[in-house]
């Protein structure tokens, strides 16, 4: 009997279009949270954790390997617009880039925790920055010029 056998996190980041704050109503950013974790289960992913502030979100997920990167966030993001767009929000988009980086066992728990506590981290640091820090921290190269799109 042979097995196919894997445990890769991904730790996925995107913003709201232009950052707008879109998620700033608590029931609306709860309702997508689990939205996307619907999004997750469905595609044979684990959501791990989900949170953000009102203009972007932070994913970590168990990732299926069934899927490409890209076809996992084009699920999530147009999924949830969807989603979105039926509560009212008729001019609500996601941005058209996204981070994602990868998460060894070891620093789970670290990542969970950061998700959980995007509040508190987002009252002294911008989005842009944080973002910044990420991509820095995990050592991918980026042109400023096309990040914020």
């Amino acid at each position: 009997m042979s097995q196919s056998l894997a445990d890769v996190l991904l730790h996925i980041v995107f913003s709201t279009k232009n950052r707008a704050f879109f998620l700033q109503a608590d029931e609306l950013r709860s309702k997508t949270h689990a939205y996307l974790g619907g999004i997750l289960r469905n595609l044979d992913c684990s959501p791990v954790q989900i949170g953000g502030v009102a203009d972007h979100v932070h994913i970590l997920l168990g990732f299926s390997r069934s899927l490409t990167i890209s076809d996992l966030i084009r699920n999530l993001k147009v999924g949830s617009t969807t989603m979105i767009k039926e509560t009212g929000l008729l001019d609500f988009a996601w941005q058209a880039g996204y981070g994602v980086f990868s998460v060894s066992e070891s620093t789970k728990d670290s990542v969970i925790s950061y998700i959980a506590n995007q509040e508190l981290h987002h009252k002294k640091l911008t989005f842009q920055d944080e973002l910044r820090a990420l991509l820095k921290k995990h050592r991918v190269a980026f042109d400023e010029r096309y990040l914020w799109d």
